[in-house]
């Protein structure tokens, strides 16, 4: 017999997600500071490569950890873990040469790229709404981009790509957890990260210098880690549909940091692609949250019925666009 799901707590689930929009601007915030003097190649390995120096030990002296490492489907693990490599390298060369608000708009497309691959990749239909919300969030981003003769931004290309490729590790990322679990998902993709990294660093090592450097690269890894656990608590406890729009407050955060710390100014075409790409990520989100509520209910319906043959389990496949949207940037 089915388990009823349990009754949300949206207050709880509020809680954590500010903490994770905190958390979240902070980790984007150190990611600029750390690009004055560092290349940000040699930021996303410090940040991977720390994490896996203190991952490793953890593993080894914590047997529940080490119990849950567990690798199955090993190529899922190596296709995933590089496509968020390589998304993490795009997305901190966006936040290195961009506009801190221009960068974390452009993020946005995330849900919106999960959106378009959920059709090709895992056979789902997309009806013509979500469609419609598709083209004018990619109609934001072109006013964004605002081609030139000169070509395009290549920071901006570089946040869209980084959406792009995670967008496309997300729809691995159920699969894997359902097969090995969050913690082995976590670690092959850190590890991963790592590896892909060393053979692009000729002409990038360098380290902090001053404890002052040093204290910004701590505040990138505990941002990272509370962000991420932030994320995971927030959508066990609250509804994904009240959830996803309050993430739209990083933006806020990260365009008034960008002011104050730096003189940044939001530019008049981000202000005016802005509205499209976030309304298509919002009506995606809700969408799939209407969605997800209804699988639910039926889940809860068939839990209340007895039987001793049929039970029914919960839906696999693509994560919804509304868990999408509370993490769209690649510093996961």
């Amino acid at each position: 017999m089915s388990v009823a799901s349990p009754e949300p707590n949206n207050a709880k689930g509020l809680a954590w997600i500010l903490c994770s929009i905190f958390a979240a601007s902070v980790m984007s915030v150190a990611v600029r500071e750390l690009s004055f003097t560092l290349d940000s190649r040699m930021i996303v390995l410090l940040r991977a490569g720390l994490t896996t120096a203190l991952l490793i030990p953890a593993l080894l002296l914590v047997p529940r950890l080490r119990r849950q490492l567990r690798f199955s489907r090993p190529g899922l693990h190596i296709l995933r873990g590089a496509l968020i490599g390589v998304s993490t390298h795009l997305g901190f060369y966006a936040l290195a040469h961009l506009p801190l608000a221009t960068a974390s708009v452009l993020f946005f497309t995330a849900p919106i790229f999960a959106t378009l691959l959920t059709g090709p990749v895992q056979g789902e239909r997309v009806g013509p709404r979500r469609w419609a919300a598709v083209c004018a969030g990619f109609a934001g981003a072109l006013i964004i981009l605002r081609p030139t003769a000169e070509g395009w931004d290549a920071g901006m290309l570089a946040a869209l790509g980084s959406s792009l490729l995670f967008a496309c590790a997300l729809l691995l990322s159920r699969r894997i957890a359902e097969a090995d679990g969050p913690t082995a998902a976590y670690t092959s993709s850190v590890v991963l990260t790592v590896l892909i990294t060393l053979p692009v660093m000729d002409g990038a090592w360098a380290l902090p210098e001053g404890w002052g450097r040093w204290a910004v690269v701590a505040a990138l890894l505990i941002g990272g880690t509370v962000r991420g656990y932030s994320d995971i608590e927030a959508y066990r406890h609250g509804e994904a549909s009240i959830l996803g729009p309050i993430t739209y407050l990083r933006l806020v955060i990260l365009g008034y940091a960008g002011y104050v710390l730096y003189g940044e100014r939001i530019a008049a075409p981000t202000v005016a692609g802005a509205p499209l790409i976030l309304g298509a990520a919002l009506y995606i989100a809700r969408r799939e949250a209407r969605c997800a509520q209804k699988r639910r209910r039926a889940r809860n319906a068939a839990a209340s019925v007895p039987s001793s043959r049929e039970s029914i389990s919960p839906p696999t496949g693509t994560p919804c666009a509304s868990e999408v949207i509370s993490n769209p940037d690649p510093s996961n």
